[in-house]
C-alpha cells in the first residue's frame, strides 16, 4: 500500500515541463513536416482508396487543401502545447486529431505514430502547463512547482514496455542472421559519408546485437543512478545514429526527450529552470482516497493491456511476420522486409465470365508494394472492389486473390487461399482467419 501511496506524493515537476516542451516541438515538426515533405499528398490525398481501420471505413481524408489545414491545425496545436498557450486544449484537440489521421489510413503505419497517440493521452492527463507556460503566467489556479510522482512513472514505464518487447522481437531468425540489416544497408552503399562503412559486416553484427543489447537494458541503466549518464550519452549516440541512417523520422528525438524522466527533479531544475524555486519534498506519504484507488486501477488495466498486446500474436495460428495477426500496436519495429504480388480473379455469375484485376490499377505505388504482406489490407481490397463492380452493375461478384509474398530473403510462399471468395468472409478481429494460410513449406 505504500507503493501506492508513494504515486501520489509530490516531487519536483521540472521533467514534465521539460517534457512539454519537447513534445510540443516535436509534434509541431511531425505535423508542419508532413506537409513539406510531401507526406500529406502521398499518403492521404492521392490515394483514390485509403485504407483504414477496420469498420471504419467511411473515415476518408478531407479533399484536396482541406487535408493540408488539417495538419496545419495539429501543427499549431504543437506550438500550443509547447508554450503552454491554452494547454488542455492543444493537447486535446491534437490527440483527437493525430487518432483520426492514425485511423484513416494504415499503409504507412508506423510505430512512433502509435506512440504519439499513447504519450498525448498522457499528456492530456498530466498538469504539464503548470509552470514555465503561458496558461500559468495568465491564471494563479494552474500554476505549481510539484506533480504527483505518477506523472513521472507512467512515462517510465510506457518505455520498458516500449525497449523491452522492441529487444524480445529482435530474438528470431530473421534479425539474428542479418537479413534485415543487410537489406536495409545493401541500398545505402552510397548514403552520405557512412556508406561504404555500412557495408562492413561487422559493423552490422553491432548493430544486430548491439540492437538487442540496447533496448533490453537501456532502461534499467537509466534506473541506476551509477550508470545513468553513461546510459543517456549511449541512448543520444544510438538514437541519432538510428535517426540518420534508417531516417525514422522525430521518434529518436522523442526517445532522447522522454529520457528526461530518469533523472532526479532537481538535476532537471538546476540545469534547465534556474530561477524555479526549490521545491521540499515530504516525506510523509499522502492518504490514499476512494478517487486516488479508482485511478491507479485504471492505470493498472491500462499497462496489463499494454502487456497484453504485444503477446497476443501467440494467441493466433501462424507465423506473425507472414500472416500480420498481431503485428500492430506490438513494438515489433524494423524487424523485416515483405515483397510480393497479388492479382485478383474476379468472375461474374451471371455473365459467366473472369477477369484479373492489378491492385497498381486502383492504389498508388507505396500501397500497391505493402498490399502483398498485409491479409487485412487484401481483405479490405476485396471489399472495396465488390462495392465498385456493384455500382457498374454487377450485383454478385466473387473475387479470389493470387497472393505470394517473401519474407527478407526466404522463398516466396502462397499467402491467401485462392479458393475463397473474400467477398463472403467477414475480418476476425480476435482469432485467426482460416483463408490466411500458414503453412509455408
Amino acid at each position: 500500500m505504500n507503493w501506492l501511496k508513494f504515486q501520489f506524493q509530490p516531487v519536483d515537476n521540472s521533467p514534465l515541463i521539460l517534457f512539454r516542451i519537447c513534445f510540443g516541438a516535436l509534434i509541431f515538426l511531425e505535423s508542419f513536416g508532413a506537409t513539406l515533405t510531401g507526406w500529406v499528398r502521398s499518403a492521404l490525398i492521392e490515394p483514390e482508396f485509403n485504407f483504414t481501420l477496420i469498420g471504419m471505413e467511411w473515415l476518408q481524408p478531407p479533399d484536396g487543401p482541406w487535408m493540408y489545414l488539417y495538419f496545419y491545425l495539429m501543427a499549431a496545436c504543437g506550438l500550443m502545447v509547447m508554450f503552454g498557450f491554452y494547454y488542455r486544449l492543444g493537447i486535446g484537440l491534437f490527440t483527437m486529431l493525430w487518432t483520426l489521421v492514425y485511423w484513416m489510413q494504415k499503409t504507412h503505419y508506423n510505430n512512433h505514430y502509435y506512440l504519439l497517440i499513447l504519450l498525448s493521452i498522457f499528456m492530456l492527463i498530466v498538469p504539464a502547463h503548470a509552470y514555465f507556460s503561458s496558461d500559468a503566467k495568465r491564471w494563479n489556479s494552474v500554476v505549481s512547482t510539484t506533480c504527483p510522482r505518477w506523472c513521472i512513472n507512467i512515462f517510465i514505464a510506457q518505455m520498458w514496455i516500449v525497449f523491452t518487447f522492441a529487444s524480445l522481437h529482435k530474438l528470431y531468425p530473421g534479425w539474428l542472421n542479418g537479413d534485415f540489416i543487410f537489406m536495409n544497408f545493401v541500398g545505402k552503399k552510397d548514403y552520405w559519408f557512412i556508406g561504404d562503412l555500412l557495408q562492413k559486416e561487422w559493423l552490422q553484427q553491432i548493430v544486430i546485437y548491439g540492437g538487442i543489447l540496447f533496448d533490453g537494458l537501456i532502461i534499467y541503466f537509466l534506473l541506476w543512478k551509477r550508470t545513468r549518464k553513461a546510459a543517456f550519452i549511449i541512448g543520444i549516440l544510438f538514437h541519432l545514429f538510428n535517426s540518420i541512417v534508417f531516417q525514422i523520422g522525430i521518434f529518436p528525438y522523442l526517445m532522447i526527450s522522454l529520457m528526461v524522466f530518469f533523472f532526479e527533479p532537481e538535476t532537471v531544475r538546476r540545469t534547465f529552470f534556474r530561477k524555479k524555486p526549490i521545491v521540499k519534498i515530504e516525506k510523509s506519504l499522502p492518504a490514499l482516497t476512494p478517487s486516488c484507488l479508482a485511478f491507479m486501477l485504471v492505470f493498472g488495466i491500462y499497462f496489463a493491456h499494454q502487456l497484453y498486446l504485444p503477446l497476443r500474436h501467440h494467441l493466433y495460428k501462424g507465423d506473425v511476420f507472414y500472416t500480420e495477426e498481431g503485428h500492430r500496436l506490438a513494438w515489433r519495429m524494423m524487424l523485416r522486409y515483405k515483397a510480393g504480388y497479388t492479382n485478383f480473379n474476379v468472375y461474374d455469375p451471371k455473365s459467366d465470365s473472369t477477369w484479373v484485376v492489378r491492385p497498381a490499377d486502383h492504389l498508388t505505388r507505396k500501397q500497391a508494394y505493402s498490399l502483398p504482406g498485409h491479409p487485412d489490407m487484401i481483405w479490405q481490397f476485396a471489399q472495396y472492389l465488390e462495392k465498385e463492380y456493384k455500382k457498374e452493375g454487377f450485383e454478385d461478384v466473387e473475387i479470389r486473390a493470387e497472393s505470394f509474398v517473401r519474407l527478407n530473403r526466404e522463398p516466396q510462399v502462397r499467402l491467401i487461399d485462392n479458393n475463397i471468395d473474400l467477398t463472403k468472409v467477414r475480418w476476425q478481429s480476435l482469432k485467426h482467419s482460416d483463408w490466411i494460410l500458414t503453412d509455408y513449406k
